[in-house]
């Protein structure tokens, strides 16, 4: 695919206290999930989350988000538990109302649009919050969170998912200390791990491609065809929408 041919995709920064590299601080991504879309050949485009008051304007976002062919929402920090109607956890850790806003926005917006969207960790439970699903705010403590834990995840035949990843049973890589609870309205469960922990969803009635996962196919992307395998279905998937 050529340079000029790249579907654009969106991927909101995330807010850093500082950086090595900078002085101040910063707005950025993961550069594995950056050059896992690159290698898929898109032309990934960090967006600045403006949500002045922890609310986005729901045309402004749409509009911003209209120029681009596909969305990918990262991972990151908690989702503030007062959007889905709960108290905070005291293990709950780099809630930012801005970059819930903006996020929750970019969700609603993407949908509306019918835009390929993959949404990976933080950025499935942000979909599952923006439905109107709830979280668990804490696994259990550190022994039985999924941070730095690479395990064995049952993908359900026929979806999106299995499609993507042309696999029923992947490896992956996680890191998170919150899961679903109460699945959004419309989504549906693709692949659980063996705990019972939801590990991705999708939305049948999406009139666009949908995939969420809990894990970070970026951590092993280089070196495993299934993760590969979503971050190509995303990029094929924005090339239509482009095309």
């Amino acid at each position: 695919m050529s340079f000029a041919a790249r579907p654009l995709i969106a991927i909101p920064a995330r807010f850093a206290a500082s950086t090595s590299a900078l002085r101040y601080a910063a707005e950025v991504n993961a550069r594995a999930l950056i050059e896992a879309v690159w290698r898929a050949g898109g032309e990934p485009v960090t967006l600045h989350p403006h949500a002045p008051g922890g609310r986005a304007d729901p045309a402004e976002v749409g509009a911003r988000l209209a120029r681009f062919d596909g969305v990918l929402l990262p991972g990151g920090g908690d989702v503030a538990p007062g959007r889905y109607s709960a108290e905070p956890h005291p293990s709950a850790y780099d809630v930012d109302a801005e970059q819930d806003g903006f996020d929750l926005e970019v969700a609603h917006q993407a949908l509306e649009l019918g835009l390929p969207l993959l949404a990976v960790c933080r950025g499935m439970q942000v979909v599952n919050v923006a439905l109107g699903g709830t979280l668990h705010q804490d696994m259990g403590g550190p022994e039985r969170s999924h941070r730095r834990y690479v395990h064995r995840v049952a993908v359900r035949p026929g979806t999106l998912l299995a499609r993507a990843t042309g696999a029923t049973k992947v490896t992956a890589s996680c890191y998170h200390h919150q899961r679903i609870d109460r699945v959004g309205v419309g989504l549906t469960v693709t692949a659980r791990a063996a705990d019972a922990t939801v590990e991705g969803l999708e939305l049948p009635c999406h009139r666009g491609w949908f995939v969420a996962v809990q894990w970070h196919p970026e951590d092993t992307a280089c070196g495993d065809a299934a993760q590969r395998g979503v971050f190509g279905a995303l990029v094929r998937a924005a090339a239509r929408t482009g095309g």
